[in-house]
């Protein structure tokens, strides 16, 4: 249950940047957004239950990891690992390398993972679930430190420096859990709360279902109050300095606020829908966001801009040859997990040259997996129809592949017709 309305920034904006460059590849809205400590990869999470690990110097899909039973809403990167994600089904996977299986799964919560935070040296994890309890876990043992005291969902997590815990749920409260044990110090606001980051210097920010962010000291003293909207706040994020944060709302809209100066200082404009997600890359200068687009849009941090050249290879477009076929505009959504030719081999799904006449699971190199092993499909323009129209989870059960479907008929003749002529052997 998350508190949902209408928002409406009352802001003044910067001038209209042009369309943000996008990663394409989810089939639903992209919950959770994390950037690895060096910055050259990102992992989201979404809706459609799947994880998609990105390179973000290409912009290209490098694997689709499916594991949750359910929406994969949490992301956090744990440096020497990888990354783990927290989803539906309240478990914590832990992602290392090239491997499509977790290295670890963390169990224990009763209800969906909401939010992940690694701590500051790395040793344990914490999370936040809705079935009103935080658990913070050791990374070298298992053993968990269960917190119990919201009564409602817990939606956002973060460490302090020292090792505090600090927590903002939908019953309006912030805590502060003590990283020796014992009671936390409660902070009754007027709203139910979202997302929570903490500075390096201990400052404690909130967003709320009201649209305002609050700001607190390290015992949980008020500070500041900056209205960003009429309506929830749904996603923050702290740049790795902490000089600035970045608050998402349901129009779309991202606020940059200069934590010094308490001044929204620029606004990201986006495509009027909800914005779930935000993740700052190392520097603080650029931003990705995730919204219910589907998309994860990459920002200039400090200009409001888009950034980056985010296509299949970078530097070259490779669907630019066919501007104006309807075929080549559908396959975009798909352009950043497969390739159409041998020499560009596979990405997160394999390449599609020489797709029909094809028996599933055997493009050469590709790790299938077992189900797929098992099925009776010859990939023809009517398979490939009836994959867009039922979807790969209901077409292909134990697919990899992000729930994805076309529900336009003529939409679906166009990318079959287009995918015969350029996928074929010469």
């Amino acid at each position: 249950m998350r508190f949902i309305g209408l928002a409406c920034l009352g802001l003044a904006m910067l001038a209209a940047p042009a369309p943000a460059q996008e990663l394409r590849g989810h089939g639903g809205p992209v919950r959770a957004v994390a950037v690895s400590a060096d910055g050259q990869f990102a992992l989201t999470g979404s809706f459609d239950q799947s994880a998609i690990l990105w390179r973000l110097s290409t912009g290209s899909a490098e694997k689709v990891l499916r594991f949750h039973q359910g929406a994969v809403n949490a992301a956090a990167t744990v440096n020497g690992l990888g990354f783990a994600t927290g989803g539906e089904d309240g478990r914590i996977a832990l992602w290392h390398g090239e491997a499509n299986e977790p290295a670890r799964v963390i169990e224990g919560h009763k209800g969906p993972v909401a939010a992940l935070v690694v701590s500051p040296e790395g040793g344990s994890i914490a999370s936040a679930s809705w079935d009103e309890t935080l658990r913070v876990t050791s990374l070298a043992d298992g053993s968990a430190r269960v917190l119990e005291g919201h009564k409602g969902p817990v939606n956002g997590v973060a460490f302090a420096p020292g090792g505090a815990v600090v927590s903002s749920g939908y019953d309006a409260t912030l805590r502060i859990w003590p990283a020796g044990g014992g009671p936390a110090r409660i902070v009754t606001l007027p709203a139910p709360l979202n997302g929570v980051v903490v500075t390096p210097d201990g400052e404690i920010a909130v967003a709320a279902a009201d649209g305002r962010l609050r700001l607190f000291g390290p015992e949980g003293e008020a500070r500041a109050e900056i209205e960003i909207g009429q309506t929830p706040l749904i996603a923050l994020a702290l740049s790795v300095d902490g000089a600035t944060i970045a608050a998402g709302g349901l129009r779309g809209q991202v606020a940059l606020i200069d934590r010094k100066t308490r001044t929204i200082r620029a606004t990201l404009l986006g495509p009027g829908l909800p914005v779930w997600s935000l993740a700052f890359l190392p520097g603080g200068k650029e931003l990705l966001s995730g919204g219910a687009d589907r998309l994860v849009r990459r920002w200039n941090a400090v200009t409001g801009e888009h950034i980056g050249a985010v296509v299949p290879r970078a530097g070259e477009d490779v669907l630019a040859a066919f501007q104006g076929e309807r075929g080549a505009q559908v396959f975009r959504a798909c352009a950043a997990c497969h390739t159409l030719t041998p020499a560009d081999g596979n990405r997160a799904g394999p390449t599609l040259h020489g797709l029909f006449g094809r028996k599933i699971a055997t493009a050469p190199g590709y790790a299938y997996s077992d189900a797929f092993r098992t099925m009776d499909i010859v990939w023809s323009k009517e398979t490939v129809a009836k994959l867009f129209e039922l979807g790969p989870n209901a077409y292909t059960p134990g697919t990899k592949m992000p729930e994805q479907t076309i529900g336009s008929a003529e939409d679906r003749q166009a990318l079959v017709e287009w995918l015969e002529k350029v996928t074929v052997v010469k």
